[in-house]
């Protein structure tokens, strides 16, 4: 069988921030994480992903409680590295949502 991929996060402040969303938004990521390691990152796609910009990409997760997501790399060895976690509550991710990321890139 085929390596399997992968979904992890980048460090316990990652982890976190995942752990603070509300309860329905995670079981939703947790999902699209599981879809992932299941069948690889290629076959993801909207609504479940979206490209935000370079290596960056989100996991989007909605539910009665509001709409989270998840900033991620795709890193070598079919891992995917959760950079940050958080609550949208504006249409575009929040500039300062991606520099968390981006900030946190250079760890993996």
């Amino acid at each position: 069988m085929e390596n399997p991929w992968v979904v992890e996060f980048v460090n316990a402040d990652a982890e976190k921030e995942f752990e603070g969303l509300p309860e329905d938004v995670q079981a939703k990521l947790v999902r699209i994480s599981e879809i992932i390691e299941e069948y690889g990152l290629h076959e993801v796609k909207m609504p479940y992903v979206r490209h935000l910009q370079g290596p960056l990409w989100e996991m989007r997760g909605k539910g009665k409680d509001g709409i989270g997501r998840t900033i991620y790399v795709a890193a070598t060895g079919k891992r995917v590295v959760i950079l940050h976690a958080f609550v949208k509550k504006t249409k575009k991710t929040p500039k300062k949502n991606i520099n968390i990321a981006l900030s946190r890139l250079k760890e993996v």
